[in-house]
């Protein structure tokens, strides 16, 4: 396995008078979830589920509150700065709003070949024209190098974002939402682009998003997310046509059909989703969920496999 999170749990403290902690915001609780090198793990789930924070912690840009980051077998969570900024070079992430991750004031050639900077890679005419090469890989002229960020259209800028990405030649790509912010017809084109630099780059994706029709699309695997925790995950196609825990089942009858005329039974989750400063007892899932047993609201459900390569954190799944 190229990346892989062993129990990674994250609070955010909640702070009340005095600067004192009042509480904590539970963002992600015991999550385990392993990437192998060349694939896309899709990570799906409702908003404020802890997707984002699961990519950043795999990267290290914020600290596991507890728990394991794994990459190429080693332990970074253990690694010193210095350490960590070898691997970095290896790591990279492309953010949802393309815009707001580029400096307004910076030439976009400047701006990718930043990272080349750093990590001290070649002579300064040598990193120029892999600039011009990386702009040529992701769709872009070479004369866009001298223009600014806001010149650009969103699909351009997370062309950009991709190229920036790509500098120093990264084996693992945290895929923050890249398309969400996008027209359909730019969402396929960078979608395809994706795919196109991973066969070619040799790239390991983690992709997360919303849109569960992009997701079927480019992911070999994926995991479903509920305040913080895993609750399934499985090979793409196995997923999506064998849902095993509700609130999976709930999130794909409301993907439409392209087929009008075929209907499609709805699953309407009640209520709304609980505070994480907050959490049920036993399994999170159960204030909302159709089918809950009492056994749902006294214990934690275990994150088990139910078939080979097929989790379920769910009571009745069985």
């Amino acid at each position: 396995m190229l990346l892989k999170l062993e129990n990674a749990v994250k609070r955010f403290p909640v702070k009340g008078g005095c600067f004192r902690t009042k509480s904590e915001v539970k963002a992600v609780s015991n999550l385990s979830l392993s990437i192998a090198e060349g694939e896309t793990y899709g990570l799906v789930g409702e908003s404020g589920c802890g997707k984002s924070t699961t990519g950043r912690m795999a990267l290290r840009l914020i600290e596991p509150t507890s728990g394991k980051v794994y990459y190429k077998g080693e332990d970074i969570t253990a690694y010193s700065d210095e350490q960590l900024r070898l691997v970095r070079k290896e790591m990279q992430i492309v953010f949802q709003d393309p815009y707001s991750s580029l400096n307004p004031r910076l030439q976009i050639g400047k701006a990718i070949q930043e990272a080349m900077n750093i990590f001290r890679i070649g002579e300064a005419a040598e990193r120029k024209q892999q600039v011009y090469e990386l702009l040529h890989k992701v769709g872009l002229q070479r004369e866009h190098y001298d223009r600014y960020p806001h010149e650009f259209s969103g699909g351009q800028r997370q062309r950009i974002v991709l190229a920036r990405a790509l500098a120093v030649s990264p084996r693992f790509i945290v895929c923050d939402e890249p398309v969400s912010a996008l027209d359909v017809s730019i969402q396929s084109q960078i979608i395809n682009l994706l795919e196109q630099l991973q066969d070619e780059l040799q790239l390991t994706y983690l992709f997360i998003a919303h849109d569960l029709s992009v997701v079927r699309h480019i992911s070999d695997r994926v995991g479903v997310m509920y305040l913080g925790h895993l609750v399934e995950e499985a090979p793409t196609d196995e997923l999506f046509t064998h849902p095993r825990h509700p609130y999976t089942r709930a999130l794909l009858s409301a993907v439409p059909h392209p087929n009008p005329k075929r209907k499609r039974e709805r699953i309407v989750l009640t209520g709304d989703v609980p505070s994480p400063i907050q959490l049920p007892s036993g399994c999170v899932f159960h204030p909302r969920c159709p089918a809950a047993v009492p056994a749902c609201k006294e214990a934690v459900p275990a994150l088990k496999e139910r078939l080979a390569g097929h989790r379920v954190a769910c009571h009745l799944a069985d």
